[in-house]
């Protein structure tokens, strides 16, 4: 092993290290990588910034767009709809048609953005059934990554190995190439989740049973212990909160006084107002105030700022629903808030809600919860203006909406665009199945058109491009061409030859699929699959095979993340709605992802011979 590829060896460590810790972010490691590779010598300028000429990152980046496209003109939740209205009130037909419909989804968009946009629709049907929501959780997720199996285009491992093999001077797959193996990956998952769904947590535990069920303001007030924490105080004349601003006042440092709304007087009757930090209090204004600091005298308070308690019945926010909203949200796997508190977030001034309950491993916390750093799989619970809630499940760049009470209005018809949407991407397949246009330039094509027909516009295109995931996949390419460079790729392969080489080449079928599920575990499957595909390749020619069944038995390893909650952004989105612990991903998925590699070990030789 010489002194280069040691250097890039130890890279390659350091950026798995930060991977699987996420001390760093990915798409930060990727760059360091780049900059590490060009002042080392390594790479040249040209080759470190190759990935940024790859067609294939255009391609991910307009399929971005077009899933967003799908979800702004309504075509995904329409989907949820009809699912609900299909599956009745059967949980075994719930879960098939659940699983069919994301992995159908999934084939043309971003399999993280459709189960997020599943999770409410999971939760409010598991309500319904009076079912644990764990029982549908896991087939969600399992079947978000099965949807990578489906198409060519369907998650970005699939193009990195296509981008391989023509950058080899070969022939690319087809569009639907992989969908053969998918089908029968996605068979057994169903059977599969059938036969194992009751072994899911939450079986006997009737208050999960409860938890997600569509509730009112009040299950929500009892469930994140507000009672007895919320008043009602009208301000006096001579106040001296008049005319100053929230974040002047300081209220929730000094007392424990969350402002979460304003009663004010608009055209002769009193309406609550939706308030931030720079919300100017005037007089005659009624807070609504959530107290988390059980120590603080409220007597005092209310002399102090010259304050008159007011009745507050029971059912006060069911009353003002128009004006008002709650809604239960979760942080998103691969945001940059996590392990920041609300107060560090910012959370009203950025979002205009305030956060006024959180719940951990199943159970609310008290006291001051604005100062608790956030971790993944707390759910907050959100109080203000029902745009404000939509908006924010609507980026989806942080929180996820999980659950809206019922008093939320239900009734979201579907844009006039969603025919246009539809059209763009039929149109899309149709021109990437002829080969007569390059995939990159139907999906830009796709692209354009939905712009014209307004199902997108360009400020929600550029937001809705994942550009870590791009960064990502432009600074792992470096490592594949690094590696060949300096001998890796060769040694690597000459040790694979040395396990299995001398038994055949559906040994070394079986080697390639337990060393991407291996690396899967501490590295996305885009960067398992740019390091994995020259290996493949080279393993191939090695012994003097197709390097077609290679490739693709790569592909599929790179989807099949089942055995952690961690191994892919899907697992990690439903860890808290599901109420999963991190061995439920273990028991359930290491049998399941055993079983996918016996199906693409035999079925992939059988459609790519030898």
């Amino acid at each position: 092993m010489n002194s280069e590829l040691i250097w890039v060896v130890c890279l390659l460590g350091f950026a798995v290290f930060f991977f699987a810790t996420g001390k760093i972010r990915m798409d930060a490691v990727a760059l360091l990588v780049i900059v590490a590779f060009v002042l080392s010598g390594t790479l040249t300028l040209n080759e470190a910034l190759s990935g940024f000429s790859d067609p294939n990152v255009v391609l991910i980046a307009a399929l971005f767009i077009i899933g967003d496209g799908l979800v702004r003109t309504g075509v995904a939740t329409a989907l949820g709809a009809w699912l609900v209205k299909m599956a009745g009130s059967s949980e075994t037909k719930m879960l098939v048609l659940l699983m069919l419909t994301v992995a159908g989804l999934g084939a043309f968009m971003s399999s993280t953005g459709v189960v997020a946009i599943f999770i409410p629709v999971v939760l409010s049907v598991s309500g319904r059934m009076q079912i644990p929501p764990g029982r549908l959780m896991m087939p969600l997720a399992f079947a978000g990554l099965i949807s990578g199996m489906m198409t060519l285009v369907a998650t970005p491992p699939n193009l990195v190995i296509n981008s391989e093999l023509l950058r080899e001077g070969l022939q690319g797959f087809q569009f639907f190439s992989v969908t053969p193996i998918g089908l029968a990956v996605l068979v057994l998952g169903i059977f599969y989740m059938l036969l194992v769904r009751f072994a899911f947590r939450g079986e006997s535990d009737d208050g999960t049973k409860e938890r997600w069920k569509r509730r009112t303001f009040r299950d929500l007030i009892k469930d994140y212990r507000l009672s007895g924490r919320a008043r009602r105080l009208a301000i006096r004349p001579g106040s001296p909160l008049m005319g100053r601003r929230l974040d002047d006042l300081k209220l929730r440092e000094h007392y424990g006084a969350n402002i979460i709304g304003v009663e004010r007087w608009r055209k002769f009757r009193r309406v609550i107002v939706n308030v931030n930090g720079v919300t100017e209090l005037r007089d005659r204004d009624v807070l609504l105030i959530d107290m988390s600091a059980s120590d603080v005298d409220l007597r005092q308070f209310c002399a102090e700022q010259m304050l008159e308690p007011m009745i507050l019945r029971g059912e006060y926010f069911s009353d003002q629903a128009q004006d008002v909203g709650m809604a239960e949200i979760s942080l998103l796997p691969e945001s940059e808030l996590a392990a920041k508190s609300v107060r560090e977030i910012g959370f009203r001034s950025r979002y205009g809600l305030n956060v006024v309950g959180l719940r951990r491993g199943g159970e609310a916390m008290d006291g001051n919860i604005l100062d608790e750093p956030i971790q993944l799989g707390d759910i907050l619970l959100v109080v203000g203006d029902w745009k404000l809630i939509r908006i924010l499940g609507q980026k989806k760049r942080d929180f996820l909406v999980l659950n809206l009470p019922v008093e939320e209005s239900v009734a979201s018809p579907a844009h006039s665009q969603a025919p246009h949407a539809i059209f763009c991407l039929a149109l899309m397949v149709a021109m990437m199945l002829t080969d007569e246009i390059p995939n990159t330039i139907a999906a830009l094509i796709a692209c354009l058109l939905m712009g014209k027909f307004r199902c997108i516009d360009a400020q929600s295109a550029y937001k809705a491009i994942h550009w870590p995931s791009i960064i990502l996949i432009v600074g792992m390419m470096p490592f594949a061409l690094a590696l060949q460079k300096t001998g890796g790729v060769d040694l690597i392969v000459k040790g694979l030859m040395e396990v299995g080489g001398g038994y055949g080449p559906y040994i070394m079928l079986v080697c390639l699929f337990v060393m991407c599920a291996a690396i899967g575990l501490f590295i996305s499957n885009t960067a398992t699959a740019v390091l994995m595909a020259p290996i493949a390749l080279a393993a191939a020619k090695s012994m003097g095979v197709s390097p077609y069944p290679f490739a693709m038995i790569v592909a599929m390893a790179a989807s099949a993340a089942f055995m952690t909650p961690v191994s892919s952004p899907v697992n990690t989105l439903v860890l808290g709605p599901g109420n999963y612990q991190f061995s439920d991903f273990v028991k359930i998925g290491v049998p399941f992802t055993l079983l996918v590699m016996v199906v693409c070990v035999v079925l992939v030789p059988v459609l790519f011979p030898f």
